[in-house]
């Protein structure tokens, strides 16, 4: 199969939960013998790699701002594919993307389209009524107009039956099984040690919730440091106000080796080694679709101390624990508590290695996405977009 994958800011993943799956997945399948295109954008990847790892990379230009960075490429991404390109199926990716949906449908009908829904981009904080609106339109596309949709958690599967009366496959967000590595490079860079340090990696965008966790470390009575991996996604003003917070905890004279530390985004050698050996995981979002992030850290053996929004929940199933969401005062009541259970904290952390191996092995579920393919690709008698969206308009 030719596939053409839309949606994602690029590849190799830098960055962000969807263009890590998009990774994942076009890796394997080209792995498998299929021919696969991803758009990316300069600003995200260098414009002169042409291939990664086998999938073909096709870069084309967006507009860098906030509001119209992904939809200015989505558009011009589907112009190519349109008229440019003759593949077999067309995947987008994430809700605001999905808007231009309809475009494909109309002027290539016969191709097969899939979508992932990945989160309802809406409810993150740093979208203003506009762009909510837009993304909520992009899921009504999605729904209506996607020949399938995949869902990355039970959750949005549910939530896509409740508000659209749709059936669409869950196929979760997956992670490679991955080695331990030592503290090496992170002792050198900031002097971390094994289980010195508490753990969050994450955009820091304000539905991700750091300024909870940040305020919670500031209150607890700890010797062990607080490492915040990633970086901002235009929230420039979101994170001056965590880094002034964090430079008042470095700064007080109460402190006895607390340290709030940013990294930056990391990969590679580094990731690995700053999952390895954190003495716990946090992640404190206010919504997710299904975090990556902490199933990186699940396959690392890491325990999870998580919010209790449904998405985590289902993530972390029996083996992690969670505080109240959006509440600095529980969570630092249970960062206390886990400090001072480090037996139970080793024993949620092998459980949930095993969980990831057994639930969400990307080794098992590229394979499941491609049967989404073949049975799109293998249907007969594919209405025209002009008849289907004609049809939805008369049925509504």
């Amino acid at each position: 199969m030719k596939i053409a994958i839309i949606g994602q800011k690029g590849i190799p993943a830098v960055s962000g939960g969807v263009e890590k799956h998009v990774e994942d997945l076009s890796v394997r399948l080209t792995k498998a013998g299929h021919e696969v295109l991803v758009y990316t954008r300069p600003n995200y990847t260098d414009k002169a790699l042409k291939e990664y790892k086998g999938a073909r990379l096709i870069s084309l230009p967006s507009i860098p701002t906030k509001n119209l960075d992904a939809i200015s490429h989505t558009f011009l991404a589907s112009l190519d594919v349109i008229f440019r390109r003759k593949v077999d199926i067309i995947h987008f990716h994430s809700i605001g993307p999905s808007s231009l949906i309809w475009l494909v449908k109309l002027l290539k009908p016969r191709t097969p389209i899939i979508a992932t829904f990945h989160t309802q981009c809406y409810f993150h904080k740093k979208w203003g009524s506009f762009a909510k609106w837009y993304l909520k339109f992009g899921e009504f596309v999605m729904h209506r107009l996607a020949d399938e949709v995949i869902a990355i958690s039970e959750t949005l599967k549910q939530y896509s039956k409740e508000k659209y009366g749709r059936e669409v496959i869950a196929i979760p967000n997956g992670v490679t099984l991955p080695e331990l590595a030592r503290a090496e490079e992170i002792t050198k860079l900031w002097g971390l040690k094994k289980d010195s340090y508490f753990l969050s990696v994450s955009r820091l965008v304000k539905h991700k919730g750091i300024h909870y966790l940040i305020e919670a470390y500031k209150n607890l009575d700890t010797d062990k440091k607080l490492v915040i991996a990633g970086d901002g996604s235009f929230t420039n003003g979101y994170v001056r106000e965590l880094k002034k917070i964090a430079d008042e905890v470095n700064k007080s004279e109460k402190n006895s080796g607390k340290e709030i530390i940013f990294t930056g985004a990391l990969s590679g050698k580094i990731l690995a080694e700053i999952f390895s050996n954190a003495f716990l995981f946090v992640q404190p979002s206010e919504s997710e679709g299904l975090s990556l992030a902490l199933l990186e850290a699940m396959s690392y053996g890491r325990p999870a101390l998580v919010s209790d929004i449904k998405e985590n929940l289902e993530a972390i199933g029996d083996t992690g624990a969670t505080f109240k969401n959006q509440d600095a005062i529980n969570l630092r009541n249970k960062l206390e508590y886990a400090e001072s259970h480090p037996e139970i904290l080793m024993k949620n952390g092998e459980a949930a290695r095993k969980r990831v191996q057994k639930k969400y092995d990307w080794d098992n579920l590229w394979k499941e996405v491609e049967g989404v393919y073949r049975i799109e690709l293998g249907k007969a008698g594919r209405q025209g977009s002009f008849i289907r969206i004609l049809k939805y308009l008369i049925s509504h």
